[in-house]
């Protein structure tokens, strides 16, 4: 057994040379290419600026620009390596390349727990994904390995009562008693990450691996057991994340971002992967996790410094990856593997709401990119990149002003011939308009790109019919198109806005996902109101200055002028259902489902929900779920029951459960006994009381 454990140790410190060698090369390819354009882009910006980078203006046009060209570049390039590798086949260098044909189906199964960190998520819907998996599972016949875990920070009662009644009806459902298990944290720390942490404290000794899901994820079986045999061959990989792909888009916007999502992501995921190997990124769900190396290595404790980089860390995947990278384990993307799902935000407001959440914790990483210790340049660069995925808004936004400043000292100021008091000699300003659109063009071409490479590694694989045909693939690619270009400005505005906010620290409340909500016109125009009238100021000061500017003004003002219609027409269920009727914005997922996708489906259509009782009201009214609420509960010390329960029972008993806060429904069901006690006053209520008036309509709708 020692020589066994030796020679795997050999070969896993073999393999991870073979791999770095190649990472190292790769990353040096992509560096010389993203810096050598660059350096040609800024070169010709230069000679587009009238004095040439004579002025500070100009100058941090330059230094902007050169930021934000390389942010584009970075993009291009690994799609463009995503192309070219699938082109020949693969990556020879990932897992599934390193194990195919090595007998990995053979593999025995280590035990794993699969758990779903749930905060205020809609709870049928989503536990009924939890649902599709088992039973994927199940008919794997690899179900013995695996235990579920429920792990619940929701604070709001008729939230929570709902979870422990679905789950308990799930077991019973499912036959899953002592495999399924539900826990609700009573003190919320460090948001998911102390949730996930407090699950390992208590449990994690009992698994080899943990599985995480997101409340809207789906992984397959397969997926699943293929992830824990791939992590029994690779002992020192600590974390394997797949590649998540976006299903069960309803509204315009939701198929959009699906549609996108599952034509782009797998030219930019095999490119991602192949460069950063086993330094990948971790996002946090869809991933296998190694729980000895987690545990020891990934704690995460507060930041110390100041305003936001103080207290705990929100967003905690990229640094948990780069800790566990810090210990000596390999973290791995590998998007060859399939059955890995999640969903969307149905509506703009909805992905912005969320990004408002995820750009606080993005900028936290600034703190630990420069302060944190013995980290791996490629976890650093992982990072950075989170962070500029929300800096790049302000950054364009500055780009923009700095623009309109230029335009003003040239039209309206008299030529200085000494900008700055630069040399002896006159420095004539220069006028290149081609310069200029033939620059804009190439930038504009790193975006797109990607995307018809996309319709053309989809002919070539074969997979076009998949997306509605070759002539319908290409309409939707240039639908999407048209679509961002009119949510890009709208985007860069929020995210600037959200950007300081994180920064000066001000407040923000944490809510669970909307799923189903159309935008109305009134929340439009309320949230997009602010960018419309800056949009039109913009706009007709440049309209002052010069009309050549008021059209260079144009594509960033119109989409901003226009964000509140777009933002209503695009959260509508009906467009979107009309397209895809047309075959338009389609995806292979769509035409043939999935079994772990076709069950989900099938749970959330023929869930059962109580529509006569809320889960508070059936928690005290219906003897089962009562029952099951005790048994869940805590006997409370008489001194605090006597002191505080008693009124509280007492009040919700004779006034129902309005008449008292949130924070007392939560005292008082988490107490076996008040829960006993009001059911019984419930029962021996009047007939024309609240709770006798409830237990009527319960027996009509029987």
């Amino acid at each position: 057994m020692n020589d066994a454990t030796g020679r795997a140790a050999m070969l896993a410190r073999k393999r991870s040379g073979n791999w770095r060698r190649v990472a190292t090369f790769r990353r040096l390819l992509l560096t010389l290419f993203v810096v050598g354009q660059t350096l040609v882009a800024c070169y010709f910006l230069l000679w587009v600026l009238p004095y040439h980078g004579g002025t500070l203006v100009e100058l941090g046009l330059l230094v902007l620009f050169a930021l934000l060209y390389m942010w584009i570049a970075v993009g291009f390039w690994t799609a463009l390596f995503g192309f070219v590798l699938r082109l020949v086949g693969g990556d020879r260098h990932s897992l599934l390349k390193r194990h195919a044909g090595a007998g990995l189906e053979a593999t025995p199964l280590a035990r794993t727990a699969i758990i779903m960190p749930v905060y205020h998520e809609p709870v049928r819907w989503t536990l009924s994904g939890l649902k599709a998996v088992y039973q994927d599972l199940e008919r794997s016949g690899h179900l013995d390995q695996f235990e579920f875990h429920i792990l619940s920070d929701s604070r709001d009662p008729d939230v929570w009562l709902e979870e422990q009644a679905t789950w308990y009806r799930l077991c019973r459902e499912l036959g899953a008693e002592g495999r399924m298990f539900y826990r609700r944290r009573r003190v919320n720390l460090n948001f998911k990450s102390g949730n996930v942490a407090d699950f390992l404290r208590r449990w994690g000794r009992r698994y080899r691996y943990t599985v995480v899901l997101d409340a809207d994820s789906l992984l397959g079986a397969d997926t699943i057991v293929r992830m824990v045999q791939l992590m029994e061959h690779e002992p020192n990989v600590g974390i394997l994340q797949t590649a998540p792909s976006i299903i069960n888009g309803e509204s315009l916007f939701a198929r959009v971002q699906q549609f996108s999502n599952r034509l782009y992501s797998t030219l930019f995921a095999t490119g991602l992967a192949a460069i950063q190997m086993g330094d990948a990124a971790f996002w946090g769900h869809n991933a296998i996790i190694r729980v000895k190396p987690f545990m020891e290595h990934c704690g995460l404790r507060k930041l110390r410094g100041f305003g936001l980089f103080r207290g705990p860390i929100m967003s905690h995947d990229f640094v948990e990856a780069a800790y566990m990278g810090r210990a000596g384990y390999e973290v791995w993307l590998e998007p060859g593997l399939g059955s890995s799902f999640e969903e969307s935000p149905p509506t703009l407001s909805d992905e912005l709401s969320r990004d408002n959440r995820w750009s606080r914790g993005n900028l936290q990483h600034l703190w630990i990119l420069l302060f944190g210790r013995r980290l791996r340049l490629a976890h650093r660069m992982a990072l950075l990149n989170g962070v500029m995925a929300y800096m790049a808004s302000p950054l364009w936004l500055a780009f923009l002003i700095l623009t309109t400043v230029e335009a003003v000292q040239m039209t309206v100021a008299s030529i200085d011939y000494f900008p700055e008091g630069q040399g002896l000699f006159p420095l004539w300003p220069e006028w290149r308009p081609e310069w200029a659109l033939g620059l804009a063009l190439t930038t504009l071409s790193l975006l797109f790109i990607p995307k018809f490479l996309a319709i053309l590694d989809a002919v070539i694989h074969g997979t076009a019919r998949q997306f509605g045909g070759v002539l319908r693939l290409l309409v939707s690619v240039l639908t999407e198109i048209v679509i961002s270009v009119l949510l890009a400005p709208v985007r860069m505005m929020a995210h600037s806005r959200y950007v300081v906010g994180a920064l000066l620290n001000l407040s923000l409340t944490w809510a669970g996902q909307n799923r189903t909500r159309e935008t109305t016109w009134r929340d439009a125009f309320l949230t997009q109101f602010p960018g419309m009238i800056v949009a039109a100021g913009w706009s007709a000061f440049a309209w002052s200055l010069d009309p050549m500017f008021f059209l260079w003004s144009l594509p960033v003002a119109v989409p901003l002028i226009l964000a509140a219609p777009t933002s209503v027409l695009l959260s509508r269920v009906g467009p979107g259902q009309a397209l895809r009727r047309w075959g338009m914005l389609v995806i292979p997922e769509e035409r043939v489902p999935p079994q772990v996708l076709e069950d989900a489906r099938e749970a959330r259509r023929n869930g059962s929900e109580d529509s006569v009782l809320s889960a508070v009201e059936a928690a005290v009214v219906r003897p089962r779920l009562n029952r099951l609420h005790q048994a869940l509960a805590r006997n409370v010390r008489r001194s605090r029951r006597a002191e505080l329960l008693a009124p509280l029972v007492a009040c919700c008993g004779s006034e129902g459960p309005a008449s008292l806060s949130r924070s007392e429904l939560s005292q008082l069901f988490r107490d076996r006994q008040s829960l006993a006690e009001l059911h019984q006053l419930a029962w021996r209520a009047p007939p024309d009381s609240f709770w006798g008036q409830r237990i009527t309509s319960l027996g009509r709708n029987r």
